[in-house]
């Protein structure tokens, strides 16, 4: 077994290799992508600085280069997963003018979101430092700018009030989230295609009861 391999200091003869040097944006997406194993596996208060450095294979001056703290790092991440989200999110609403098929497209951006790469869905939904005030201002801007995207939609297409369709667009988001997190705890039971449609055509059934604006007032022929 190696030194690396088991864990220990190599032995003080042991040369150790320079890092390689790769532009600045590359690096800064290899940290990232170490410190999310880290995070994912460890939680925010148990991770540390040195943790991430090995995981990239980087000394820790390398690491602070780019990053001054560990917060800075967790909010790095935080800031393009919960960018992330969103954005499918707002193109599930805009890729079809049929509500039917945005209903399953924002079920769909939830499932796919909490399936995706490392777990990341766990820095956003389950992070153990939800109490920091920049991390839940990060967390309340990804969950505002879904409910957004929604209730615009519910907004143009019925008529209701915005009080009424960010109601219905917070339950459609909250049901997503919840199903999707449960779908992924109980070891994917259940295909993610037909979980997706399971979950739109309950939603759907809630949903449709609203009458589209051009359904309530047809133009005279």
């Amino acid at each position: 077994m190696t030194a690396e391999g088991s864990g220990f200091a190599a032995a003080p003869h042991t040369v150790r290799s320079a890092p390689v040097r790769m532009p600045r944006s590359q690096r800064r997406a290899q940290l990232l992508a170490a410190a999310q194993e880290v995070f994912v596996a460890q939680g925010y208060h148990s991770a540390a600085m040195d943790d991430i450095a090995e995981r990239a294979g980087v000394s820790k001056p390398v690491l602070y280069q780019h990053f001054p703290g560990k917060l800075e790092l967790y909010l790095a991440l935080l800031d393009t997963h919960c960018d992330a989200l969103v954005k499918r999110v707002r193109e599930a609403m805009e890729a079809t003018s049929d509500n039917k098929k945005r209903v399953q497209g924002a079920m769909q951006a939830y499932f796919d979101f909490v399936d995706g790469e490392g777990e990341a869905y766990r820095l956003v939904f389950e992070s153990d430092l939800r109490n920091d005030p920049a991390v839940a201002e990060r967390v309340e801007r990804a969950e505002r700018g879904c409910i957004e995207a929604i209730t615009e939609t519910i907004m143009a297409d019925t008529g209701v009030s915005r009080d009424r369709a960010e109601l219905l667009a917070v339950g459609l988001t909250g049901a997503a989230e919840n199903a999707a997190r449960f779908w992924l705890t109980s070891h994917r039971a259940v295909p993610k295609s037909e979980a997706v449609s399971l979950m739109a055509a309950l939603a759907w059934r809630g949903i449709a009861s609203f009458p589209l604006q051009s359904d309530a007032h047809p133009t005279a022929e």
